[in-house]
């Protein structure tokens, strides 16, 4: 509805957000300006103000007050939602209570406390505004003030966001939206993998793959949808047309969320769609009932009280404010309206207070419909492109090791290969086939832009490099120096210059020990070249590798490779224990932010950091870094935990950790604060009671796959119930059995083995 945007009876400028490629910003910026005149377009002010915690660390600082006094002052004002809690409020908690008790006789801290109170809030300092734009009809200077910062080149107003709107001028937010530029990436890569030129803007709405994608919940990199709960919400909704993806977008915030199961029942037939009154139907029957976007606010306004649109976005916008007197009397004339209309006045007022209730938190559907767009484009192509979709997230995620995680395991889900960086392969970013994402040399540590522009650069011009020692004397020593050739080493990067019948574990240490051969070699063959012209056979023999006397392990493989790259690539130590992984934990590492405080967990992973530090009496107390196939976290060992498990804390170790999540200072990430810890193989063994076995029928009755699998099951008896649960794709649906006592198992490795030998991966799952 236009006027949901702009009306006569609006009182405020309109809000204008247009997000654009994150990488392309600043060229619509540079066109605005050469199209109005750079003296008509300033980008916005923004102050950061003294927080509870930073007034205080700053005060304290000045009047000399102890480090770590300031620092248990700060520590017990909480961090909630990213809002730090002013220090007013702190100061009523009871753990902040005992701290000031502490320093009452304290005058210095005293004072800091009187002054903190004055000066929090204040300006601290003034930056540019992340997206705010004025574009004035003549030089800005005769609208508003302007500020410049130092070694900015643009001046900025010196007016906020909102003092700008007062003035009288129309702020836009022109805001960079990564999720664009990796479509853009994406339809790269196609085009230069399939030869198909995809208009992103022509794919067809009504795609089955991606609404099967959809309604599985494989919404990981998903704009808009990927968020865990919003997979669980997919998964029930399974959504079949754009309408509902955009109903699911306007629902999922905080408010209307309470309607998601509501929305859902109705949408399966599983609960009447019900109306107030028959004149709503029109309105609300693509939502199936529930009021989901403002815009049906207003239509039902126009619709059944006669209202202009302009006035029934007068009345939302009252209702969003909560402005109580403007409520009150638009609500006579709004039940007048419906009565005109022979609506009953009773059916009115309740109308009436459903429509302020829910407009208070309400959603608009330009927003919603134009978000889905994207959201259905981005599913569109990881269901039709999966490879070049989740390796273009892989290169424009690159600095996020956590999520790029996160890929790796989907990738896996979708049967695509993650390839580690290669020399004689790799871009400089991530690239894909098919059925592989190959790893981007940009991703391994110590190797610079020059680097990476003259290795692609050389094998693009002279063909492949052959070995270390070719590649040495054919890149520029000063961009790739030692350092880098031991990183492309430990990731991975020359294995396809492997000789035939060198293993991999013997070919990387000897690699690696052979670098400062290889670097005198590439030094000296330049000169060598430039002093006589062609170089003689005895200078083009390439020396022999030097042979390392430890030879590396596969755990020291990975290890390195997670050291220059920030994760495994070519495996992951917890691979051997993936069954273990899904069977017991209670939620993956990356779960864990969306969990309320002191959330109790169990969780499997491997340690890949250890600190030992003290607390404030000089005990010893132990942080791990714990990761998982979704990304890693920091596990705390207390004194007496730290003691009692010191056994099981090593590197590179599977563990199996049970504690509760915790999350501290101004970060939501969370941590886990440990009860409990065992070896992984302790888990398998005490809890597992039972097996479940999951089949496809293709076709066949499930009694007859049940058969197919009792001659396995016999050879592996043990005293483990087996259960088998059988999915029919073309039914959707599934049929549990409990087999009979003669048919235990043991549930072991060989078991699995056979059965994934038989009936594919991940067919196998252990319960408690």
């Amino acid at each position: 509805l236009f006027e949901r945007f702009l009306n006569p009876e609006r009182v405020s400028m309109p809000d204008i957000d247009i997000d654009f490629s994150d990488d392309k910003r600043d060229k619509v910026l540079s066109y605005v300006r050469e199209k109005y005149g750079r003296e008509s377009v300033a980008q916005i002010i923004t102050f950061s103000t003294l927080s509870a915690r930073a007034v205080l660390k700053d005060v304290g600082r000045v009047m000399g007050v102890p480090l770590n006094t300031i620092a248990e002052l700060t520590s017990n004002i909480p961090v909630i939602m990213g809002r730090v809690t002013p220090l007013k409020e702190a100061m009523l908690l009871p753990e902040m209570k005992d701290v000031l008790n502490k320093y009452k006789q304290d005058d210095r801290v005293q004072k800091m406390l009187e002054y903190a109170l004055v000066l929090e809030g204040f300006a601290r300092a003034a930056s540019k505004h992340a997206a705010g734009v004025v574009i004035t009809p003549g030089d800005i200077s005769n609208y508003v003030p302007l500020y410049q910062a130092p070694n900015e080149p643009e001046a900025v107003t010196q007016y906020t966001m909102k003092d700008v709107e007062d003035a009288g001028l129309l702020k836009m937010d022109f805001l960079g939206l990564r999720t664009l530029s990796i479509i853009d990436t994406t339809l790269g890569m196609i085009e230069q993998n399939h030869g198909v030129k995809v208009d992103i803007d022509d794919i067809p709405l009504d795609d089955k793959k991606t609404y099967d994608l959809f309604g599985r919940g494989d919404t990981i990199a998903v704009f808009q949808f990927d968020s865990r709960p919003m997979q669980n919400y997919m998964r029930a909704l399974k959504p079949s047309n754009i309408e509902d993806l955009s109903s699911m977008n306007a629902l999922y915030r905080p408010g209307p969320m309470e309607h998601i199961p509501e929305f859902i029942e109705r949408k399966h037939g599983r609960k009447e769609v019900e109306y107030l009154h028959p004149k709503l139907e029109p309105i609300l029957n693509e939502t199936y009932g529930v009021i989901v976007v403002q815009e049906q606010v207003m239509r039902i306004a126009r619709d059944l009280a006669n209202f202009s649109l302009a006035k029934a976005d007068e009345m939302r916008r009252a209702m969003g404010k909560k402005d109580l007197a403007k409520m009150d009397a638009m609500k006579d004339v709004f039940i007048k309206g419906c009565v005109a209309n022979e609506i009953p006045d009773k059916i009115a007022k309740e109308l009436y207070d459903r429509l302020a209730k829910f407009a208070s938190y309400g959603f608009n559907k330009s927003h919603s419909l134009a978000y889905s767009l994207v959201a259905y484009q981005t599913a569109w192509l990881k269901a039709n492109y999966t490879a070049e979709f989740l390796a273009a997230n892989m290169t424009h995620e690159m600095g996020a090791a956590d999520y790029i995680v996160q890929l790796i395991d989907e990738a896996k889900k979708f049967g695509i290969a993650l390839l580690p960086p290669d020399v004689n392969h790799s871009q400089v970013l991530f690239s894909a086939t098919p059925t592989a994402i190959r790893f981007g040399l940009a991703g391994i540590k110590n190797v610079g832009e020059k680097a990476l522009s003259g290795i692609v650069g050389e094998r693009e011009k002279n063909g492949p490099f052959k070995s270390v020692f070719d590649f040495t004397s054919r890149v520029d020593s000063r961009a790739v120096n030692r350092r880098a050739v031991e990183s492309l080493i430990q990731a991975g990067a020359f294995d396809s210059t492997r000789p035939e019948g060198h293993p991999l574990k013997r070919f990387r240490s000897d690699l690696n020990a052979s670098v400062e051969r290889a670097i005198d070699y590439g030094s000296q063959a330049p000169e060598h070249d430039s002093l006589f012209g062609e170089m003689d056979d005895a200078f083009r023999k390439e020396p022999p590798f030097i042979q390392a006397e430890i030879v590396w392990t596969d755990d020291e493989i990975l290890t390195n490779e997670r050291n220059v790259l920030g994760f495994y690539v070519s495996g992951h130590p917890l691979e051997k224990h993936r069954i273990d992984v899904q069977s017991f934990s209670s939620h993956t590492l990356a779960e864990l932010d969306e969990l309320k405080l002191d959330e109790q967990v169990f969780v499997l992973g491997v340690i890949t950091g250890i600190e030992r530090k003290l607390n404030k009496k000089g005990e010893a107390f132990g942080v791990i870094t714990l990761e998982d196939f979704t990304g890693k976290r920091e596990c705390i060992f207390w004194g007496k935990e730290y003691r009692d498990f010191a056994g099981l804390i090593t590197i590179e170790r599977p563990i199996a950790i049970s504690g509760r999540v915790k999350k501290n200072g101004t970060s939501e990430t969370a941590t886990i604060v440990t009860s409990q810890a065992m070896s992984i193989e302790t888990v398998r063994s005490s809890k597992t009671r039972g097996v479940v076995i999951k089949l496809e029928s293709n076709g066949e009755q499930p009694e007859q796959v049940i058969d197919s699998l009792k001659a396995v099951i016999k050879r592996y008896e043990g005293n483990r119930t087996t259960y088998v649960v059988v999915e029919d794709p073309t039914l959707g649906e599934s049929r549990k059995y409990i087999l009979p006592q003669a048919y235990k198992v043991s549930g072991d490795d060989d078991f699995v083995a056979e059965i994934e030998a038989r009936f594919g991966k991940n067919k196998v799952l252990y319960c408690r």
